[in-house]
């Protein structure tokens, strides 16, 4: 216990380190969540997105965005990080790359009002992830566009997810404002 105590402090002392180490914590977090997935047409089902909203809110603006940009390389590099044990480029650039692109943003909104002190209450810490779903929705729906009629877009790239989205959104919530956080905050 001693040792890890020393650790700690070693790494308090060194914030490049611990950021780095936090990157790769949140990289990892979401990879992991990723294989949660239930398989639809063009566009799975997956716990990428409670991933996203943990880390966002659990790292803050810059290491959670860093840390979305690390997920998109390993998977972009060959990594099966993706939903599924997906990986490439053409992950990102596919029918679901955009909502994959959107975590990114979304990673540093959620992770701005963390930084803010926003999470104090659990009905602000919801709103605020049903926001960052919307930014979500926003980048994948756009990409989604060019791979499937205008008319059939909402019914493919939006419609299957609210209620599993919603209930993601809560159960993240009720994380990060119990435990994740300060979890988070103590490395």
């Amino acid at each position: 216990m001693e040792m890890l105590s020393q650790v700690k402090t070693w790494m308090l002392k060194r914030t490049a380190l611990a950021a780095i180490i936090k990157t790769i914590i949140g990289s990892g977090i979401v990879a992991l969540l990723a294989q949660l997935t239930i398989p639809l047409p063009l566009v799975p089902i997956t716990g990428q997105t409670l991933g996203v909203t943990i880390v966002g809110f659990a790292l803050g603006r810059n290491i959670a965005a860093s840390s979305l940009i690390l997920y998109l390389f390993e998977g972009i590099c060959g990594l099966p990080v993706f939903a599924g044990g997906a990986f490439g480029l053409h992950s990102v650039l596919g029918p679901s790359g955009g909502y994959l692109i959107g975590f990114i943003p979304t990673a540093y909104i959620l992770g701005y009002f963390s930084d803010k002190g926003c999470l104090n209450s659990l009905p602000i810490t919801i709103s605020l992830t049903l926001l960052g779903k919307i930014i979500t929705y926003s980048f994948g729906l756009m990409q989604l566009s060019l791979f499937v009629p205008a008319e059939q877009l909402l019914s493919v790239g939006l419609y299957p997810f609210i209620i599993g989205d919603t209930i993601k959104a809560i159960l993240a919530s009720i994380l990060v404002v119990t435990c994740v956080y300060k979890i988070f905050s103590r490395i």
